[in-house]
């Protein structure tokens, strides 16, 4: 009872802010040793945490960012979801590739090259009403990660699609890891529907923008959740490819506002105001997002901490018992 009574009371005084805490010094040598316990315990023994990466076209490089912050902060991460841009880094680093590797592989990315909409691609869309193909989606994919599937990356990863005949979200957790990631990113108005497993799959933002549905399904019991959506009310669309992409994103602002519930917890790089052709700024949005999680750190490991006490506290009766 005192055992259970003790760990009550760190709970108590974990949800104290900093400036009420009566002693600021022991509170910080507290925070720092639960710490260091749940970085250390088995996922048995602390929640399986789960990284939840959105959609977000370009903007979504940001996730190398928070990813690179997590990383260098030890963050235990068990398992990896994502949508669209954060289905193509959350593949990447599921599949093993290192922060610096993620960081050299966003900052080569050519908006026209890596998705066939070159300038002669896009007048063939707009005059000839012919859909392009994301093929190249899966080259440069398979270039990275080769092509593995999902039972053989690092972590666990999972990433959504929608059925276009049917408005389905799509979780994919088996299979070939490339193709379900093309699937994932395919932007509808654009691409041709990709014709998968008898669907026909296009962007999975439209439905499933932050899929902390799909980290569930994979286990996770505590998320994190970077979440890279556009500020559309500043943005001015220019055509009719800026408009399609515009309104795609208005569709998972509206997704993302029931989401964000479900996470445990959000890192939301200020990225909103980047378009998706603006690849000249991709080092701004990956130097945004590690920013913005470093400077979100402290409070999510104190949100992980409190989640992770009652299995904690559990090992702590069992040794003061072997003492006894």
């Amino acid at each position: 009872m005192i055992r259970r009574a003790a760990a009550a009371f760190l709970a108590a005084l974990l949800a104290v802010p900093a400036s009420a805490a009566p002693d600021l010094g022991a509170d910080a040598l507290l925070r720092d040793h639960l710490w260091r316990e749940v970085r250390q315990a088995p996922t048995g023994r602390r929640p399986k945490v789960g990284l939840v990466l959105s959609a977000g076209s370009l903007r979504g490089v940001a996730h190398v960012g928070v990813i690179q912050a997590l990383e260098d902060a030890g963050f235990p991460i068990d398992l990896v979801a994502g949508t669209s841009m954060g289905a193509v880094m959350g593949s990447m680093y599921a599949a093993g590739m290192t922060p610096k590797r993620l960081r050299d592989f966003a900052t080569s990315i050519n908006v026209g090259s890596g998705n066939n909409l070159s300038s002669a691609s896009l007048i063939s869309l707009l005059l000839f009403d012919k859909l392009l193909s994301s093929e190249n989606t899966e080259i440069m994919l398979r270039k990275n990660i080769g092509g593995i599937r999902f039972d053989q990356t690092l972590k666990p990863f999972a990433c959504v699609s929608m059925d276009v005949y049917t408005g389905e979200a799509i979780i994919f957790r088996d299979g070939d890891v490339a193709k379900a990631v093309r699937a994932s990113m395919n932007l509808p108005g654009i691409f041709r529907p990709l014709e998968y497993r008898h669907r026909f799959l296009v962007d999975g933002g439209v439905v499933d923008y932050i899929p902390v549905d799909a980290a569930r399904l994979l286990g996770a019991e505590w998320t994190i959740a970077s979440v890279t959506e556009t500020d559309y009310t500043t943005s001015r669309p220019e055509n009719v490819l800026e408009s399609l992409l515009q309104v795609i994103d208005i569709r998972g602002s509206y997704l993302s506002r029931e989401q964000r519930k479900q996470a445990n917890f959000l890192i939301e790089p200020p990225v909103g105001d980047i378009g998706m052709f603006e690849d000249h700024r991709i080092v701004e949005a990956i130097d945004k997002g590690a920013v913005t999680a470093a400077s979100r750190l402290e409070a999510a490991k104190e949100s992980l901490i409190l989640a992770s006490i009652p299995r904690l506290s559990a090992g702590w009766g069992a040794k003061g018992a072997k003492a006894e």
